[in-house]
């Protein structure tokens, strides 16, 4: 007698199972807590965004979100972990400027910002902003350049790092209005934004949301925005664009990027929850405080944005000959 029915029906069972057993699993994600990686210290201004956010997402997919800050290397770390990870929507990372803007354009990097990510979304953007100090004689802008000219070579600026952000805005900046100052990186933004304080360097581009405390306390004075519009915490100021400078724009931003392969259905429903959460009334306010822009975008509109930053900043340092102190 034959066994071959009933082996091809157990085969077809099986496989069914397999199929199914798949199909559950996609659509119970998520199943368990969900790791974003942080690619800065805790205690930040964008290690609070990644924890308001997030704590919002896991309240509307019912699992906790862990953040794991993993700072280091311009966030080269924390990139090549999640690059490396597996792709089921379980690790995430708050990608920002540094990861996949300008890194990408400076360093030898071993990890690609577009090929090696699957884009979730983004949490938001501030704008940066040329600030002094308060004894500097420059009142505004134009007082500034005219001090820069009149002094080539001589004026000078902090850093949180060479190719780090707030060191190629000024770079930029320079490229556009044909000014000579002298680079001092630090190690960080903090130790940067001390000595500024403190008045041992003449001017920083930091975002606003470093910065804004400090502004309103008055011990830095807001020269200009590299926003494409003037921020609403800061309508007084002036952008850059508006004083002869069209089309100077250049803004800190943070998002979530899973690793490349990671299933589409997996990444709409984590971009639906990161919009949904960005959309609350409360978050706004949140966020707001720390000068933050919730910005919702689909995951190809921010792959599209990642690809036109990438673009931006190589070809800043392309034309500019930038060379980085390793």
């Amino acid at each position: 007698m034959s066994h071959r029915p009933a082996f091809t029906r157990i085969a077809t069972l099986l496989s069914l199972l397999v199929v199914s057993g798949a199909a559950w699993s996609q659509a119970a994600f998520p199943a368990k807590p969900i790791r974003i990686v942080v690619p800065v210290a805790a205690g930040g201004g964008a290690d609070k965004v990644a924890r308001m956010v997030s704590e919002k997402m896991g309240q509307s997919l019912g699992v906790q979100f862990v953040i794991e800050n993993k700072a280091g290397g311009s966030g080269t770390i924390a990139a090549m972990d999640v690059a490396r990870a597996a792709p089921d929507g379980y690790t995430l990372m708050q990608c920002y400027v540094a990861t996949h803007s300008t890194n990408p354009a400076v360093l030898k990097i071993r990890y690609d910002p577009i090929a090696d990510f699957a884009p979730v979304g983004m949490m938001g953007q501030t704008a940066n902003v040329l600030v002094v100090g308060e004894k500097n004689p420059a009142k505004n802008f134009q007082d500034f350049l005219a001090q820069a000219r009149a002094n080539p070579g001589k004026l000078n600026f902090s850093s949180a790092g060479s190719g780090s952000a707030t060191h190629l805005i000024m770079e930029y900046l320079e490229n556009q209005a044909k000014v000579d100052l002298v680079h001092i990186p630090y190690k960080g933004a903090a130790p940067a934004m001390q000595d500024l304080l403190a008045g041992q360097v003449d001017a920083m581009f930091p975002s606003l949301t470093a910065a804004l405390p400090q502004i309103r306390a008055g011990k830095l004075r807001a020269l200009a925005v590299a926003s494409p519009k003037r921020d609403p915490l800061l309508p007084e100021v002036p952008t850059i664009a508006e004083l002869g400078f069209p089309g100077f724009s250049a803004i800190q931003w943070w998002g979530l990027c899973a690793p490349a392969k990671t299933p589409d259905d997996v990444v709409a429903r984590l971009n639906k929850a990161l919009n949904d959460a960005l959309a609350q009334p409360e978050m706004k306010q949140r966020l707001g405080d720390l000068a933050v822009e919730p910005t919702q975008l689909s995951p190809q509109q921010f792959r599209e944005f990642l690809v036109t930053e990438v673009d931006k900043w190589t070809r800043l340092v392309k034309d500019t000959k930038l060379k980085i102190e390793e």
